[in-house]
């Protein structure tokens, strides 16, 4: 099978030649790994693994001239360093300091799906060769924390639901029309659809199951909706101790649920198969907070069973990091993981 043909039984529920495996690492992560293998790119070090990672559909922006350093949304970023690892964090919020609708509509131009070109969709997904297809897709409130501040974004569920309303509806709105232009531009193509939302932390859920349900849950409907007519299967991604909200999202309509923090309260893998395994693919859960950064090769090994044992019982279980890799986890672990993946997971 390829990887495309694998993904594909998993997500109908059918039987692959082997257990389907997907890898998101940190661009320094993806370093170490490319020079351990001796290869010069990414897509080369995962194709000498075996990876069965997803290609993803890009339009080019193609819109009005950008300030200096800013974006389509007026954002800045800069890269952060933490030692181990740089991340880009924004530091300009652009509708940090409004205080209502009308005066974000008299001072902010939105982004519209006319600021970016198609055309290069199909090429895109011609080069695909053999693996998944993803594209379209939303994560609004991601964009919605960088263009009010972190702080002031989940203030806003409480204390300005008008002006959160007023976002939130935009960038679905956007993230609706971009995805629907991806979905005409490659008829038949796209197989995934990325739609996500951090809503869970370490212990719960950083938002309250009533604000998820008035705030995001029908723009998410609208966009799970779309992918479907579309052809494809709606991608969830949730970090952290996300149970709580889980069935409304498969009462949504989700195909696939990830990453599957399992040291998280509430996440354990048994209970995940057991409540939401029947209903929907499972896609993560190897650990990378502690197997994959500090355990030992053997204990890696031990986790890749264990998830194959509980998670990929009777099938619609993808293994895969349950974050992206990060800089300080020893490429021996990762290369331990894909390994004994092969060795044990056909099916």
């Amino acid at each position: 099978m390829t990887s495309r043909e694998r993904w594909r039984a998993v997500l109908t529920r059918g039987k692959p030649d082997r257990l389907p495996v997907d890898y998101w690492a940190t661009p320094e992560f993806d370093r170490k790994l490319r020079a351990r293998l001796g290869c010069r790119t990414r897509r080369q070090a995962l194709d000498k693994l075996g990876v069965d990672y997803e290609v993803r559909l890009r339009p080019e922006y193609a819109g009005p001239r950008l300030a200096p350093g800013r974006d389509e949304f007026g954002r800045r970023f800069r890269r952060v360093d933490y030692g181990t690892g740089k991340y880009r964090e924004c530091v300009h919020f652009p509708l940090a300091e409004c205080e209502s609708v009308a005066e974000i509509e008299r001072n902010y131009t939105w982004p519209t799906a006319d600021w970016w070109d198609f055309s290069g969709i199909p090429a895109q997904a011609a080069r695909a060769a053999g693996h998944p297809v993803r594209g379209g897709g939303s994560e609004p409130f991601l964009v919605y924390k960088e263009l009010r501040g972190m702080e002031q974004a989940y203030v806003d569920l409480v204390e300005n639901p008008e002006i959160a309303h007023y976002c939130l509806d935009k960038l679905f709105g956007l993230a609706y029309d971009c995805a629907l232009r991806i979905y005409e531009a490659a008829p038949g193509e796209v197989d995934i659809s990325y739609v996500a939302e951090d809503m869970g932390g370490q212990n719960d859920l950083m938002i309250s199951v009533r604000h998820i349900r008035e705030f995001l849950l029908p723009g998410m409907k609208r966009m799970i909706d779309l992918a479907h007519q579309a052809g494809a299967f709606a991608f969830h991604h949730n970090d952290g101790s996300c149970w709580r909200i889980v069935p409304d999202m498969i009462a949504l309509g989700i195909d696939v649920l990830n990453p599957l923090q399992w040291r998280c309260p509430g996440m354990e893998r048994e209970r995940l198969k057991r409540e939401f395994g029947p209903r929907v693919v499972l896609h993560g859960g190897m650990d990378n907070q502690r197997t994959l950064p500090f355990g030992t090769v053997e204990e890696v090994r031990r986790e890749v069973e264990d998830n194959l044992r509980i998670l990929g019982e009777g099938g619609g279980y993808i293994l895969a990091p349950c974050h992206n890799i990060q800089a300080i986890t020893p490429v021996e672990n990762v290369l331990a993981m894909y390994e004994a993946a092969r060795e044990l997971g056909r099916l």
